[in-house]
């Protein structure tokens, strides 16, 4: 029979017991060891059943076991002990609060999707990782961050596999009663409710779910209520689902409700409010809009507003193609905004702007949520340095004038949180070197250039560890494989094979990530009798194991699974080749650590970063990768393998699969399997084993999301913190209006006249010419531009490269015509063809770059030309 009602019954806890409630609600315990194995020891069988949650653990103990913990005096020690170090952590002051500089109050966080851990199930991929691990990582440093997501009470679609090998989704239905969460209540205890205005007189509710992260709070909104009709209800239904509008009322939702949900928070807890708003990815850009109301409903006007705003938001962007970007159709985000919708008290034009492709190559009727989120953030960068070049050149047309390089988007390479995915064998084995605390915090701070301690482990011990995890690797591998072959309707008596696939003693290779056509899950099969050769090669066989899912609605995704699913069928090698469906976080806190080379192949340079080799490495992993997102960044042979790529512009991508297929080969034939089994003096792979060493030792502490958050907090954090503080109303309402009168001014600024001490084509290193340039301002003057003499080696085409920009001063007062004469040195300290440029930007003490406005005034060709700008 079905019930015709669900109610979620809680445990009542022994008194003596009751911080295990405490423990459970904190997430630290999904990277807190001790924590883990203190609810491990409460019942082992149900742990494991519970899938290593500690509320689910806690719904199903029987009382008369809790009964007889409540009187174990060992266990209620150990409690004690991990409860005082939860508060420890909670209260005590953490690298952030040993800062000298003046620091952010607090710092919101908005991403449409956050991977936690696997018992909150709110994340698809990479992007939803990253800020799990943003959170924890600035819980550990003791950031002040506030995270805001929504609550999707499908989550992420389950995998599983036809008979066939075709993915099949399916959406199990989230109780939040059920998850480590608690709702956000109003002072009187009835919940906190946020509330958009929709078109046609209608309303979007969302109440709001407390998940606490370490120190974090992470807010979750949550649509599923009573008071929504039918339709408002699916709002937060399940992660990126839905047509247009669906999403375009998910993003509203996170962006303009989260701010909302924060300021709630913040009054209802005391929490501090943010100084800095963070854009995890464009889908939350709509919180600028709801910050400009704000302050608009305190006296600014629009554009006052949007410069207050802007001075205190990043924006990061993890996309490195068009068309991975939401999108909306202009007439769809009009219909939302205005008078009988939300935001009544803005001009709908000038949110439209925001997001308006208005440059060469755009979409002059799409509205681009990066682009709004771009435009809505003084500060912006990408994940790895790679991806900031790819970032600057994509959105390069947001600032006429410039050379992509000067593009204001920097970047911060992504990390890991190392505490989350480190094996505890591999946590072990350097506590057994450095002592616990050392290790714990070398993992989480991450404030170290290398890992010396490393050097000193014995051969011995690391070749034990990394075949202890490969084994572990092995039994859960034929654990899931197993489970998969029931779901695809096998029966036990088909499945006796199972027992022999993979060996703890081979080379073992893993694949694992989100299936869209340019990671290349079967790039593998290319030469499908060469990977067979290396499958089954008698002497240095290779394993693969291989996890993806693909997106609901991408066929072709699907059938590169299918593609794979039936290679690894093959009853000729499924000893070698595994696909397990289903990848998620618990799947791959196994496979990290087990593997001994991290495959990645995706078309260069379209992977922002790549984090999944991160997590690999720090588990003693090597990686084997196409130089793309940070391996492009930080490859080293003492790492691992560069595949070489044929990303030249005009290749046929057939014959580019087949010559980077062909490297690939190559390197696990030559280089890769002779240096797995060849053994040294001692017997052991010593090669190999060094390798391990030098990714653990000198690599690890680069791939920490400790150092990352760092990072963001140093360069993006505090200074957007600054520049907030500086952006009172009256500093906005002046900004807005220089602004305004520099645009309007801007065709009048020229460079009339350049001349300079030198005018031979050659020169010696060392030499400083000395420059006078005669410029027109218009109806601007010194004070609102800045005049730069550019320069640097010079290509074939006279394109100045690794440009320096030397400022030039105004000498007097205006001559005739009201033009300026500006003079300055410039040294020629390179040898080879060198060149000059002079150009004009705007100027102004609150700009946090000179081409902000996009504005630029150069030299014309027939004057360049004829002020002699090239020296040879």
């Amino acid at each position: 029979m079905k019930a015709i009602r669900r109610f979620t019954v809680r445990p009542v806890l022994p008194d003596p017991l009751r911080p295990l409630s405490d423990l459970a609600r904190n997430l630290r315990w999904s990277w807190h060891a001790g924590t883990r194995d203190l609810f491990r020891s409460v019942d082992p069988e149900r742990w494991a059943a519970a899938g290593c949650d500690p509320v689910r653990l806690l719904g199903s103990v029987a009382t008369a076991r809790l009964t007889e913990l409540a009187g174990d005096r060992a266990f209620l020690d150990r409690l004690d002990t991990v409860a005082g170090d939860l508060h420890a952590y909670m209260t005590g002051d953490r690298w952030y609060q040993a800062q000298t500089d003046r620091l952010p109050a607090a710092v919101a966080y908005f991403s449409p999707e956050f991977g936690i851990t696997a018992a909150l199930p709110q994340y698809s991929g990479g992007l939803g990782i990253l800020a799990g691990d943003h959170l924890k990582a600035a819980s550990d440093l003791g950031v002040p961050l506030i995270g805001v997501g929504l609550l999707y009470r499908h989550g992420y679609f389950r995998q599983s596999l036809s008979r066939d090998g075709w993915q099949q989704e399916h959406y199990p239905v989230l109780d939040p009663n059920e998850l480590p969460l608690d709702q956000l209540k109003e002072s009187d205890g009835t919940p906190a409710q946020i509330t958009l205005a929709l078109p046609g007189d209608r309303s979007l509710r969302a109440r709001v779910w407390l998940a606490q992260v370490g120190r974090v709070p992470l807010l979750l909104l949550d649509s599923d209520v009573e008071e929504n009709d039918l339709g408002e209800r699916g709002v937060t239904d399940r992660l990126y689902g839905g047509g247009s509008e669906h999403r375009l009322l998910q993003e509203m939702l996170l962006g303009i409700g989260g701010v909302r949900a924060v300021r709630t928070y913040c009054g209802l807890t005391g929490h501090p409010e943010p100084e800095v708003f963070h854009t995890n990815e464009g889908h939350a850009g709509f919180l600028g809009l709801e910050r400009i109301a704000e302050l608009r409903a305190e006296g600014l006007d629009f554009d006052a507003a949007l410069e207050a705003v802007r001075a205190g938001t990043v924006f990061t962007t993890h996309t490195p193609v068009p068309a991975g970007i939401d999108r909306f159709d202009r007439e769809l985000v009009a219909r939302h905004f205005g008078p009988h919708a939300e935001l009544p008290n803005m001009e709908v034009d000038r949110i439209l702007r925001l997001g308006m492709e208005t440059y060469p190559g755009g979409e002059p009727n799409l509205f681009n949520m990066a682009v709004m989120g771009l435009r809505l953030a003084q500060r912006a960068n990408g994940v790895s340095l790679l991806h900031g070049n790819v970032s600057r050149e994509m959105f390069s047309g947001l600032w006429p004038g410039f050379d992509p390089e000067e593009v204001p988007i920097t970047s911060v390479t992504n990390g890991v949180h190392a505490p989350t995915w480190v094996a505890p064998e591999v946590f072990r084995l350097g506590a057994r070197q450095i002592g616990a605390q050392r290790a714990e915090e070398a993992l989480s701070v991450g404030d170290s250039d290398r890992w010396d301690s490393v050097a000193d482990i014995p051969d011995q011990d690391i070749w034990e560890l990394r075949r202890s995890l490969r084994e572990l690797l092995v039994m859960e591998v034929r654990e899931r494989l197993r489970a998969s072959w029931r779901q695809r309707g096998a029966g036990t008596a088909e499945l006796g094979w199972i027992d022999g696939v993979l060996d703890p003693d081979v080379l073992t290779i893993g694949f694992a990530r989100r299936v869209p056509s340019y990671k290349r899950l079967t790039l593998m099969l290319r030469d499908r009798e060469r990977l067979m050769g290396l499958l089954l090669h008698p002497e240095r066989p290779v394993q693969i194991v291989v996890a993806g899912k693909a997106h609901p609605a991408d066929e072709g995704g699907k059938r590169l699974i299918q593609e794979l699913v039936r290679f690894a069928d093959d009853p000729r090698v499924r000893h070698r080749i595994v696909f397990l469906p289903d990848y998620g976080m618990a799947m791959a806190q196994k496979l990290y650590p087990g593997c001994d080379v991290w495959l990645n192949n995706p078309l260069r340079p379209l992977e922002a970063c790549g984090t999944s080799g991160m997590k690999a490495a720090l588990n003693g992993c090597l990686n084997l990768s196409v130089l793309d997102g940070w391996w492009n960044e930080w490859f080293q042979p003492d790492f691992g393998w560069a595949v070489p790529t044929a990303d030249g512009v005009g290749t046929d991508p057939d014959r580019r699969d087949a010559i980077e297929a062909g490297a690939l080969y190559d390197l696990l034939e030559q280089r890769i399997t002779p240096r797995f089994y060849e053994r040294g003096e001692s017997g052991l792979p010593d090669r190999w084993i060094e390798m391990v060493r030098r990714t653990l030792s000198l690599l690890g502490p680069k791939v920490l999301a400790g150092r990352m958050v760092r990072e963001y907090v140093e360069r993006l954090y505090a200074p957007a913190a600054h520049a907030h503080r500086a952006m009172d109303p009256d500093s906005a309402r002046a900004l807005a209006a220089w602004k305004a009168r520099v645009r309007a001014a801007w065709q009048g600024v020229t460079v009339d006249h350049v001349e300079t001490s030198v005018t031979a084509a050659t020169a010696e290193l060392g030499t400083t010419l000395a420059l006078r340039v005669r410029v027109g301002l218009g109806d601007l003057g010194p004070d609102d531009v800045e005049v730069q003499a550019v320069a640097g080696r010079v290509d074939e085409e006279d394109r100045i490269t690794d440009a320096a920009a030397v400022p030039l001063k105004p000498v007097g007062a205006p001559g005739q015509e009201g033009r300026w004469v500006y003079e300055g040195p410039l040294s020629l300290d390179r040898t080879g063809p060198f060149g000059y440029t002079v150009r004009i930007l705007p100027g102004h003490r609150l700009l946090a770059s000179g081409a902000e406005l996009g504005l630029v005034a150069v030299p014309s060709e027939d004057l360049a030309e004829a002020a002699g700008l090239l020296m040879r």
